[in-house]
C-alpha cells in the first residue's frame, strides 16, 4: 500500500515538480521512484512514524506524521498504557498491563519483533541511565518489580502502599523514584540493595515524575491539586509547588536541558516549566484531555494524545496553536515519534 501511495504521488507530480509535456505512465513513475536519491523532483518516502497506544482497544495505531494517514493498527495485549525504546534504540517496548507482557516493536516500521510474556502488570517502565535496570511499576498490583536490563530477568518484587504510577531515576542510577497515586507519595528505591529507602508525601494523586538535568530536583505532576511539586530528593522535602492547571499529569523534556512540558488533563492545557527558574514560562491550550507527549525531530511540534476524544493533537510550539488532529483508537495514552535514526540520548530522555 505504501509503495502504491508514493507511485501515485510521483505520477501526479504533487511535490512541486513541473509535469511539463511528458506523458506520465506507471512505468515512468516507477523509474522516478528508483532515481529518488538523485533527483529533487522525485517522490521520497518519509521514514518517520508516530506510534500511538490505544489503551482501551488493546492496539497500536501507526501514523504517517506528514499526512496523518493511518498506516496500520496492530493488536497488542490488553491495556497498553506506556512505551519506551530500549537503550540502544533498536526496539520499542509496549507495556501491556492487563495482558501481562512486553511487546517489542521495530520503531521504524511498527512491526512486532517479539513478545515477552509473564511480566506482571507492566503499567509504567523505565531503564536506569547506566542501562543495568528495567524498573516496572505495577499500577494494578501495588508493586514495583526490578529486572536486569541485559536479559529481562526478574530480580526483586517490592510491595508498595498503593497504585505505583510513573518512574524516574537519579542521574547516577543509584535510585529509582516511583509515584504512588493511592498514598499521595513518592518512593525512593535503592537499586544497589533492591529495597525501598524512603517515602515522601508530595500531594494528592501524584503521577508523572522526571529528574531535572542537573540531578538536583524531581518534578512531580500532582493531579489532585493542579501543580507540579519540586522535590529536593536528597533533603527529602518539597521545596516548591508550581501551579500549572487542574489534572497536572505527565511531564516530558523539551530536549534543551532546561524546559519540561506538563500536561494538565482537566484544564486542557500544556504548561512549560523552566527548570532553572522553577517557573511556568508558557501555557498552550490543547483539547480533549492532553496526556502523553513527544517532540517532532525538528523540535517545532509537540505531538500529544488527547485521551478523552480519541485523537492525537499536534501543537505548533511557535504559534501556540493546535494545527492538526488525527483520529486514533479509544483512550490513546502513550505516544512515540519514531525517527529514522533515533539517538540514544533522546531515548534515555523518554525513559523517564
Amino acid at each position: 500500500m505504501k509503495h502504491e501511495f508514493h507511485l501515485a504521488r510521483a505520477a501526479s507530480f504533487s511535490d512541486g515538480c513541473p509535469a511539463g509535456k511528458l506523458p506520465m505512465t506507471w512505468e515512468f513513475a516507477a523509474r522516478l521512484v528508483m532515481i529518488a536519491g538523485f533527483s529533487s523532483c522525485a517522490a521520497v518516502a518519509h521514514a518517520d512514524l508516530v506510534i500511538v497506544l490505544n489503551s482501551r482497544d488493546a492496539s497500536v495505531t501507526l501514523l504517517d506524521p506528514i499526512t496523518g494517514k493511518e498506516n496500520g493498527v496492530i493488536p497488542v495485549g490488553k491495556e497498553p498504557h506506556h512505551l519506551l525504546p530500549t537503550p540502544d534504540g533498536s526496539e520499542l517496548i509496549v507495556a501491556s498491563s492487563v495482558g501481562n507482557e512486553l511487546v517489542f516493536l521495530n520503531p521504524a516500521t511498527g512491526n512486532v519483533l517479539r513478545r515477552l510474556p509473564g511480566i506482571d502488570d507492566p503499567y509504567q517502565l523505565g531503564f536506569s541511565p547506566d542501562r543495568q535496570w528495567l524498573v516496572i511499576a505495577g499500577n494494578r498490583l501495588d508493586r514495583v518489580d526490578l529486572y536486569r536490563a541485559t536479559d529481562y530477568a526478574l530480580v526483586k518484587k517490592l510491595q508498595l502502599p498503593s497504585i505505583p504510577s510513573h518512574v524516574a531515576f537519579s542521574k547516577d542510577s543509584a535510585y529509582a523514584f516511583v509515584t504512588l497515586q493511592g498514598s499521595d507519595e513518592i518512593a525512593a528505591i535503592d537499586l544497589k540493595t533492591q529495597s525501598v529507602s524512603w517515602k515522601l508525601s508530595v500531594g494528592k494523586t501524584p503521577a508523572g515524575i522526571v529528574t531535572t538535568n542537573d540531578g538536583k530536583y524531581l518534578l512531580v505532576g500532582v493531579m489532585g491539586e493542579g501543580h507540579v511539586a519540586v522535590v529536593d530528593w536528597r533533603a527529602r522535602q518539597v521545596v516548591k509547588r508550581i501551579p500549572t492547571g487542574s489534572g497536572a499529569h505527565n511531564l516530558a523534556p523539551r530536549g534543551d536541558g532546561r524546559h519540561f512540558f506538563v500536561s494538565n488533563r482537566v484544564e486542557n492545557t500544556i504548561s512549560v516549566i523552566d527548570a532553572d527558574r522553577l517557573e511556568i514560562v508558557r501555557t498552550y491550550k490543547v483539547p480533549g484531555g492532553p496526556d502523553c507527549m513527544d517532540l517532532s525531530p525538528d523540535g517545532r511540534e509537540l505531538w500529544i494524545t488527547s485521551r478523552w476524544i480519541m485523537k492525537v493533537s499536534v501543537l505548533d510550539l511557535e504559534t501556540g496553536k493546535v494545527v492538526r488532529q488525527f483520529p486514533v483508537g479509544r483512550s490513546p495514552h502513550g505516544i512515540f515519534y519514531a525517527r529514522s535514526a533515533p539517538s540514544v540520548g533522546a531515548n534515555q530522555a523518554k525513559a523517564q
